[in-house]
């Protein structure tokens, strides 16, 4: 008798499971929601995603759940070209919620074709809706400078005072590359992209010394291309 309670008991769990399945299959998507992760700035709205929606897939709301494939308009989402990362899903209640992580610029191209940096170094357009506050990048734009300069600003973004001083990068030549600060009125002359660590280590010094001793603006160019030297050029 124990089993067969049992066994009736299961059966009957597992058909209001089915039956409850059946039910909200057959609800209708009464409410859309997208929500933007992170901290980023807005470089696309919910109404463009809405559009790319609609434009891809038809519109979603009031439809059956069972006729949504959720896969699908993770998909379409992510082909926005301002989206790094999107999660759809259902809720019991029938709300389709979205959530979306943009793409993070780190720079700004501003040569022939204008565009963003992002933070895994990949093109990223320009928005509509918001305009980074990121350093610019002008010169000589290939390929090979851009690889370049992403791992300039790498090593920029994890300093706190680079970050916040830096305002440019200036490609003069593959393996020539000049920084613009935002308050002196001197550019720095990087050179290449190697030896990094010891370059802005002796920048430091320089900056600290100069700063203490209130000459910082007598100084045009102050060059790191060379090993172990920091040379300056006066105005």
């Amino acid at each position: 008798m124990k089993y067969i309670k049992f066994s009736a008991l299961l059966m009957a769990i597992v058909s209001l499971y089915g039956f409850a399945d059946y039910r909200s299959k057959q609800k209708n998507i009464n409410n859309i929601s997208i929500k933007f992760l992170g901290d980023s700035d807005l470089y696309l709205t919910e109404d463009s995603v809405n559009k790319l929606l609609i434009q891809n897939h038809g519109s979603v709301k009031n439809r059956a759940k069972e006729q949504v494939v959720l896969n699908t308009i993770e998909t379409i989402i992510e082909s926005n070209p301002m989206v790094k990362n999107a999660q759809v899903y259902l809720t019991v209640d029938g709300e389709l919620i979205s959530k979306i992580v943009q793409r993070k610029p780190i720079a700004r191209v501003a040569g022939v074709t204008k565009f963003y940096l992002d933070d895994t170094g990949e093109r990223m357009p320009l928005s509509r809706h918001h305009s980074a506050r990121v350093p610019i990048i002008t010169g000589k734009i290939t390929g090979k400078s851009l690889e370049d300069a992403y791992i300039i600003l790498e090593y920029i973004n994890r300093d706190d005072f680079l970050r916040k001083n830096v305002i440019g990068i200036h490609i003069e030549d593959e393996d020539k590359y000049q920084l613009k600060f935002r308050l002196e009125n001197f550019v720095v002359n990087l050179g290449g992209v190697d030896n990094l660590d010891e370059k802005f280590k002796n920048f430091r010094a320089f900056y600290v010394k100069a700063n203490k001793d209130n000459t910082l603006e007598k100084y045009a160019v102050v060059s790191l291309e060379f090993d172990n030297q920091v040379v300056c050029t006066k105005i």
